[in-house]
């Protein structure tokens, strides 16, 4: 928080805890002397992820109430503009990342143009890049940014593409080539001659969980460093208002929307490394809900998908430039408020350009098929006493693990396939499965990549599943064991490892052996490298094939009706019937 005069003062120790905000005042005795103080508004959201039409089940409520939906946000952004000409030249609405990547069809079979567009009407100032910016790479957020039809599809709904009108900021994401920022690092507003400085950053570990092709050609740097260092040269042009867009967060421990209930996560790191002339962290990733105060400086998240809105007041000496008090109220995005006519009209016209290819049946289920993981094994107790597992396969992991690996058996020769957890979001429910359906299920458009690994690979790969807490789902042509008391490989030698037992490992039936190629399938994020399985970036042989929903629709398609798998490819010795 900057202070008049001696205003970089040391922050005492009892300023490093995290506590639940209400208000933070510098010095509250500066309000009274001089002129009246300049109140500043800032709204703000995150992760929004594409979400134009209200989104569903738990994903479309928070608080108890049914929330989000585009048509809400921007009536809800409208009305917490105020009123009056003032109010709103005195407010600016900014976002900390994620607005696009990972978004429902609406959105994603246009490249994310329409939430740009919704983005614009909504009146947003500036963002940071989150990881999903980079989901089709930095010439494709350039795009985003700048303009242009798409290079292969075009301006799919006929109309042009103009970009954004608002900024999007990335201080710490640099083109390795040049070492330049590849978008602007911070953008300054001024408000009534006060000078506002916003940067925008993305988490530094977004090359790990982002396809290779997303990150290629950029370097990601620490977030602190890299906030002070723009915090320097935000002062020097006579900025001393910051805020940091910041695409990282944390987590509470059981608290409300406004609450900052045994908080951590590594957004509490940062804080307290980032200059105490920044005042205000907004930040996601997280998908969480948070008001804290985290040495002397107000941080704050949204949620996600637009079910929330961040009401930041700031309270700034016209004098000096800098912040008095600043204190956050999350509100509700209710869908009780009147739906804003002119995003409704965007909405309904993507929704004829989509035409029926979203309503497009690709097969059936059965029965409902869920991507609930099932507990593997226990792991130990909890502090109260509660057990604690390692989670294991996924009916619909599974599922998707068979896909890939018929979509690659006869022309790639692969036997055997592994899906990352993360890519599966959401549950195929029973009876018709629509292509929209199952584009919510895999929403990423990863390719398939087919590549030769030893069995000595294999095993290590598995391994690495219980250093990095994610157990790939594996095809039904894979069985293994796990021994819940062997040891967890060490940091840094991921083949150290003692949980799979070996010997156990069969694929088609046959054991695996160490020095033994075998073609394996999984998607480009996994062969990159992504959710730390770098053994997998050790493959030879590598061959591209198609995108991964391709292949999930392709399946549906021909074997339906489907069922769900068994949850039989993992065992664990308490399982394994003695010799």
């Amino acid at each position: 928080m900057s202070v008049p005069g001696m205003r970089r003062a040391a922050v005492g120790l009892a300023a490093l805890a995290v506590t639940a905000l209400g208000t933070v005042a510098v010095n509250p005795n500066q309000a009274e002397a001089g002129p009246k103080p300049l109140d500043v508004k800032l709204l703000a959201i995150n992760d929004f992820h594409g979400n134009l039409e209200p989104p569903t089940g738990s994903s479309g409520t928070i608080a108890g109430q049914p929330a989000g939906g585009a048509e809400y946000l921007a009536t809800q952004l409208a009305q917490l503009r105020g009123t009056t000409e003032e109010e709103r030249e005195r407010t600016i609405t900014v976002a900390a990342g994620d607005l696009i990547g990972a978004s429902p069809l609406l959105s994603a079979a246009f490249h994310d143009e329409p939430t740009i567009e919704e983005m614009n009407l909504a009146g947003l100032e500036f963002t940071s890049v989150g990881n999903h910016e980079f989901d089709e790479g930095s010439t494709e957020l350039l795009r985003m940014q700048n303009g242009g039809c798409h290079p292969v599809d075009g301006c799919a709904d006929g109309t042009p593409f103009e970009g954004a009108k608002f900024q999007y900021l990335s201080a710490n994401a640099f083109t390795t080539a040049t070492g330049q920022p590849l978008l602007p690092p911070y953008g300054i507003k001024k408000v009534d001659g006060v000078k506002v400085g916003f940067i925008g950053m993305t988490l530094e570990g977004t090359p790990q969980i982002v396809s290779q092709q997303g990150v290629a050609g950029l370097t990601f740097a620490d977030e602190a460093e890299t906030a002070n260092k723009y915090a320097r040269i935000l002062r020097y042009q006579g900025v001393e208002t910051i805020v940091v867009l910041l695409h990282e967060g944390g987590v509470q421990n059981g608290g409300g929307i406004n609450d900052c209930t045994g908080f951590s996560g590594p957004i509490v790191d940062l804080a307290n490394r980032m200059d105490p002339s920044i005042d205000v962290i907004v930040s996601g990733h997280t998908h969480t809900a948070y008001n804290c105060n985290i040495n002397g400086k107000l941080v704050t998240s949204a949620s996600s998908f637009g079910r929330l809105v961040t009401d930041i007041n700031l309270q700034i000496d016209r004098r000096t430039g800098d912040v008095l008090t600043a204190k956050a109220n999350n509100v509700v995005v209710t869908r009780t408020v009147p739906k804003d006519p002119a995003s409704t009209d965007l909405i309904n016209r993507y929704k004829t350009a989509l035409g029926p290819v979203a309503d497009k049946v690709v097969g059936e289920t059965t029965s409902v098929i869920t991507k609930t993981q099932e507990n593997l094994y226990q792991t130990g107790v909890d502090a109260n006493g509660k057990p604690t597992y390692q989670t294991g396969e996924s009916p619909l992991g599974n599922l998707i693990a068979d896909a890939q690996l018929a979509a690659t058996d006869d022309e790639q020769n692969a036997v055997a396939a592994f899906m990352n957890p993360g890519g599966v979001r959401a549950d195929l429910d029973a009876g018709p499965v629509t292509y929209a359906e199952a584009f919510t299920v895999q929403p990423f458009a990863n390719n398939l990549v087919t590549l030769d690994l030893t069995g000595a690979q294999l095993y290590c790969m598995l391994e690495q599943q219980f250093t990095v807490a994610r157990v790939l789902y594996a095809s039904s042509t894979v069985h293994y064991v796990v021994d819940p008391n062997g040891t967890t490989a060490a940091a840094g030698v991921p083949c150290s490892g003692s949980r799979v037992v070996r010997g156990s490992l069969t694929i088609n039936g046959a054991p695996v052996t160490d020095a033994v190629t075998y073609r394996v399938t999984v998607n480009n994020f996994l062969a990159g490298g992504g959710d730390g399985f770098s053994v997998l970036t050790g493959g030879t042989n590598l061959v591209t094939g198609m995108i991964d929903l391709d292949a999930f629709t392709a399946y549906l398609t021909a074997k339906s009706p489907v069922s769900a798998p068994a949850l039989d490819r993992i065992q664990t010795t308490a399982e394994v019937p003695a010799a």
